[in-house]
């Protein structure tokens, strides 16, 4: 027997009690009964998100929502800003130029978080921008980007929007969508809100309701007028995804039970211990600046092949990491502490990498990563039990 561990940075673990919720018979959309659940459902995220607004739920991937989010508040040929730092950034920038935006980039190298001067610089060469768009965390180099900082200097103009990602943030780190400037907010499922994929969260500032207004991009089941209308119904424009809206009921109980501090705790300190075991190896953190605390990635060595070293895990251990992305393919891993994670499945983690390095010839001290790892863990959370 093999037991499975998912520890890649989405899809993530569901809980025993959410599969059980979702495993009830199927509830009609269109009664009583899903409405209310619905109604608590969208009360309950918008404290998570940090805001007085509505929070709209598309049935879609996050992707989705990204995609809402700019055929909804912009316009054919408006000029936006993107922070492409790596493959969901370069993502904001495919989705804009599709829709026949003009797309000011600020390319950085993968693994760097953009400083906010930056931002500031090319708001200054182009104020005709309308939106500038980023990833709270780029999800392909396990870097955060400084969201507070940049959100601060983006609010400051009515007529620009602040357009974040929060698919691998939302939920992981606290995030002041209103206290922060942040005008759209995304994020998706499968991610720090441990379900399946297939739901995806969008949140609008009155000031990106009122770019709506003026949008003439084309758009039809992805209409936030037509879900905002529907919602505050408490029902859906088209069919919901029933059974994950129940299951985000269950979750949204379990993390307010939790105290959304200790859930955002929690996975700062799944983090610390992971990348303090993965220095504790010998290698190179892919996060440069300021590493997310959703996943943690790393160089291997030039000699182990990272696409094999993966699948060995995954088949032959039970381990599921994931890889690298694009020109990172095979020289990376990624390491998830996101959503239904605790300190027990940080040390699985980190004694699968090593079992995994010296099944590849690696030569170290054997235990080295555990100890590490259990040494943070000792300090920040078991010492004060």
């Amino acid at each position: 027997m093999i037991k499975k561990y998912l520890l890649a940075p989405g899809p993530t673990m569901v809980p025993e009690e959410v599969l059980l919720e979702m495993a009830k018979p199927i509830i009609h959309h269109r009664t009583s009964e899903f409405s209310n659940i619905f109604a608590n459902v969208r009360e309950k995220l918008k404290p998570v998100f940090g805001t007085k607004n509505d929070c709209l739920l598309l049935s879609g991937s996050g992707t989705a929502a990204m995609e809402a989010a700019v055929v909804n508040c912009f316009s054919s040929g408006d000029k936006v800003i993107v922070v492409n730092a790596g493959k969901f950034g370069k993502r904001w920038v495919e989705i804009c130029k599709s829709y026949g935006l003009e797309v000011v980039s600020i390319d950085l190298e993968w693994g760097r978080s953009v400083k906010p001067e930056q931002v500031e610089a090319a708001l200054i060469a182009n104020p005709d921008a309308k939106g500038v768009f980023i990833q709270a965390s780029e999800t392909s180099t396990t870097a955060y980007h400084p969201i507070k900082e940049i959100g601060n200097l983006i609010k400051l103009f009515d007529s620009k929007l602040f357009i974040v990602d929060g698919i691998t943030s939302v939920g992981v780190v606290e995030t002041k969508m209103d206290e922060w400037g942040i005008d759209i907010l995304v994020t998706g499922s499968q991610k720090a809100f441990m379900l399946p994929p297939g739901l995806s969260i969008i949140a609008l500032s009155d000031k990106a309701w009122s770019f709506v207004e003026k949008s003439n991009l084309p758009k039809y089941y992805l209409s936030l007028k037509k879900e905002r209308k529907s919602q505050s119904d408490n029902t859906t424009a088209y069919t919901p995804a029933v059974s994950l809206i129940i299951g985000l009921n269950k979750v949204l109980d379990t993390m307010m039970n939790e105290g959304l501090e200790n859930v955002y705790g929690r996975h700062e300190l799944c983090a610390l211990a992971t990348r303090e075991a993965v220095k504790a190896l010998g290698f190179e953190l892919l996060a440069k600046d300021i590493p997310s605390n959703a996943a943690t990635g790393f160089y291997l060595p030039e000699n182990i092949d990272g696409g094999k070293f993966v699948k060995f895990l995954r088949e032959k251990m039970g381990v599921t990491f994931a890889g690298g992305q694009d020109h990172l393919k095979g020289k990376i891993v990624r390491i998830s502490h996101l959503g239904y994670h605790d300190i027990f499945d940080t040390l699985t983690a980190i004694s699968a990498l090593e079992l995994g390095l010296k099944y590849f010839g690696y030569n170290f001290e054997v235990g080295v990563g555990v100890k590490a790892a259990e040494e943070v863990i000792f300090k920040y959370k078991v010492s004060k039990l």
